[in-house]
């Protein structure tokens, strides 16, 4: 759909403009010591997971409204990932949600992903949802429902998750459990643990030895009293219970208002259990917006604990993937928008001098360790970014391009119109 020469002549008529904004950005680097060279480098690694279910339209609890185009099924999923990273370089990850997306071939599915530079990121199980056919229901529990056959149901529809895993070479299972309850008395706590545990142990006991399992929490939904895995704390636990292919998994949405998130970030790292990162923003919950929408500062501080963890402690390479549910504005957009947000905060977070921050801390210089922080988060860094995306083969604007190119009125022309996809 984006031939190489689209891509070449769109960055053409930007060029001049955007090389003028890197000689001026280059020299206020020049002048801090900087090496604009090793940002780019840096930045050309970066490499962030697209879910399946974010491509379409999502909803809300009071209605959804489409939009022309949206896949409908895995491969025109990894078409829409390999039109993301055709623009930007930096997405060529995918990550699937089961059963939503069991390949009908593996075989050829693989072939098709290979085909368009794309690779398969975590697999994703859902047991907050009743399967088609079930005679057994997770209204009340999956991992730990009090009904052992429905504890088994939930376990084995795991260990199928990783077996789908494997044929596509994915390295992770991310479990999100929906589990709890929302009236006191509703169920007993310690027993809950202990059935939740035990479930999760039976299905680590099925993780490859170079995999991951990532354990993801939420304070609240889809139950309101408490829930079985509500934080970083009980992720951290149940992780540290299991051995250590098992990691905890933040997602910025899944905390309550004014968390203090970059802290989690550290503390997690600090102890090698942090394995995966969902980004989104939002300001009461799960809003699931935009990457850097609402709270750009703290998704700068965020990424600032990811690049100071990454060079202080052993914690093994965190995947990065985008969770976002787009009900008003056009999802491949949306997700061009949080991959730039997430590259400019990114690469601010290179730009401090974390030497001379441990120094103005060491003396409780507070005026200073805020400046410092500042300094690079005032800084327009888009020159960088969009040379990053030049260099690697992408485009220097890829919303712009995205729209000169009419993306979304031509997969509209190839696809039904009125097709809701798949997910949230």
């Amino acid at each position: 759909m984006i031939e190489k020469k689209q891509i070449e002549k769109f960055n053409l008529s930007k060029i001049a403009r955007h090389k003028d904004g890197l000689n001026y950005l280059g020299k206020i680097l020049k002048k801090n010591e900087i090496n604009i060279e090793h940002i780019i480098n840096k930045l050309s690694k970066l490499e962030i997971a697209i879910p399946s279910w974010a491509l379409g339209i999502g909803g809300t609890r009071f209605g959804r409204f489409s939009i022309g185009g949206q896949p409908r099924n895995l491969n025109e999923k990894i078409n829409d990932v390999g039109i993301l990273n055709t623009l930007t370089k930096s997405c060529g990850l995918i990550s699937l949600h089961i059963p939503w997306d069991i390949p009908d071939d593996f075989e050829l599915i693989n072939k098709i992903a290979k085909s368009k530079g794309i690779k398969f990121d975590s697999v994703n199980s859902n047991t907050f949802q009743d399967q088609k056919d079930s005679k057994l229901s997770y209204k009340f529990g999956s991992l730990s429902h009090v009904d052992k056959n429905v504890r088994d149901l939930a376990i084995n529809h795991n260990v199928e998750v990783i077996n789908y895993g494997k044929k596509i070479g994915s390295k992770s299972l991310t479990i999100w459990l929906a589990d709890g309850s929302s009236y006191p008395g509703q169920s007993n706590f310690r027993d809950t643990f202990k059935r939740t545990l035990n479930s999760l142990q039976k299905i680590y006991e099925h993780i490859p030895d170079d995999w991951k399992l990532l354990i993801e929490y939420k304070p609240y939904e889809p139950y309101f009293y408490s829930m079985v895995i509500p934080d970083w704390g009980s992720s951290f636990l149940f992780t540290s219970k299991l051995g250590k292919k098992a990691y905890s998994l933040i997602d910025l949405g899944h905390h309550l208002p004014n968390s203090n998130i970059e802290q989690i970030v550290a503390i997690l790292m600090q102890e090698e259990k942090l394995g995966g990162f969902h980004f989104n923003d939002s300001n009461y919950g799960d809003d699931d917006l935009t990457v850097g929408s609402q709270n750009p500062f703290q998704l700068f501080l965020i990424l600032c604990e990811l690049v100071q963890g990454e060079k202080d402690t052993k914690n093994p390479k965190i995947s990065w993937m985008i969770d976002a549910s787009h009900n008003l504005k056009d999802p491949l957009e949306d997700l061009l928008q949080s991959i730039e947000n997430i590259k400019i905060a990114y690469t601010k977070s290179l730009l401090v001098d974390y030497n001379r921050l441990r120094q103005a801390q060491q003396i409780n210089d507070i005026t200073i360790c805020e400046s410092i922080l500042k300094e690079a988060f005032n800084l327009d860094v888009r020159p960088i970014v969009n040379e990053s995306n030049l260099r690697l083969g992408g485009s220097i604007a890829p919303i712009d391009a995205y729209r000169e190119l009419e993306i979304r009125k031509k997969l509209t022309k190839q696809r039904d119109p009125t097709y809701t996809s798949s997910g949230l």
